[in-house]
Parts: C-alpha cells; sequence; structure tokens
C-alpha cells in the first residue's frame, strides 16, 4: 500500500471552503464530509482535510494558529506549466483568496501562491524538467 497524506487545516466556514476550493477545480470525497470536515482531493494520495475549528481543536492540545496573522503551515503543490500556474492563482483570487507575494522566476523554476480564505498559504511551483 502506498503511503497517503492528510494536511489538516482548521477553517471557519466550512461551506465558504468547498466552494473556494472547488472554483479551483478540486474535488471532494463525500464519504469523509460532514457539517464539520471534509476531504479535499488534491491527487491519488494527497488529501486535505478541511476542519472547522471546534473539529479540528478535537485533534490538538495545542491553541490554533491565526493564519491570518502567523504562517503554521506553507502548502506547495506543483502544476504543469507556469500558464498552469498564473491560471491557478487567478481562480483563487476571483474566488476569494488573494495574493502575497509576486511571481518568482528562478529559471529552472516558476512559483506563485495565493492565500485562502482563512489566510492558508498555498505555494504553485512549475519546475522545469532538466
Amino acid at each position: 500500500m502506498s503511503t497517503q497524506i492528510f494536511v489538516n487545516l482548521p477553517v471557519a466556514d466550512l461551506r465558504r471552503s468547498i466552494a473556494f476550493f472547488t472554483q479551483l477545480g478540486f474535488s471532494f470525497n463525500e464519504q469523509f464530509t460532514d457539517d464539520t470536515a471534509t476531504c479535499m482531493v488534491i491527487g491519488d494520495n494527497i488529501f486535505v482535510m478541511l476542519l472547522v475549528r471546534d473539529r479540528f481543536r478535537s485533534f490538538t492540545p495545542k491553541p490554533i494558529c491565526d493564519a491570518t496573522q502567523h504562517t503554521e503551515v506553507l502548502v506547495c503543490l506543483s502544476r504543469d506549466s507556469r500558464a498552469a500556474v498564473d491560471a491557478t492563482v487567478r481562480a483563487a483570487v476571483a474566488a476569494g483568496g488573494s495574493t502575497y507575494n509576486e511571481p518568482q522566476d528562478h529559471g529552472f523554476m516558476y512559483g506563485h501562491g495565493f492565500q485562502d480564505p482563512d489566510g492558508h498559504i498555498w505555494e504553485l511551483v512549475h519546475m522545469q524538467p532538466a
């Protein structure tokens, strides 16, 4: 069995988060979705659990970070092209997200990113195969 990764993120409004990420083209596993959580599918073995804050609190003894004020994690996803990086950022901004920096072109790697409505940073990167 392949190892799977589940990134867990607290959200203030689950429906708003589902609507936001749906506009970016992500799907959700309904088997793991209720009024307090949803399982967003990133890839065959990569998932993001979006959990309302009270549900998230039940998994940790530590205070929840306010991602609009502090960074608790950087989620980075690869894209097939520079155009796909830019298209995803444009879609995120149109859906209610925001950018937090300018695109970064390092020659072999191009990146840009966005913040979701809860302030979580999502980096997008395209790396040249050579």
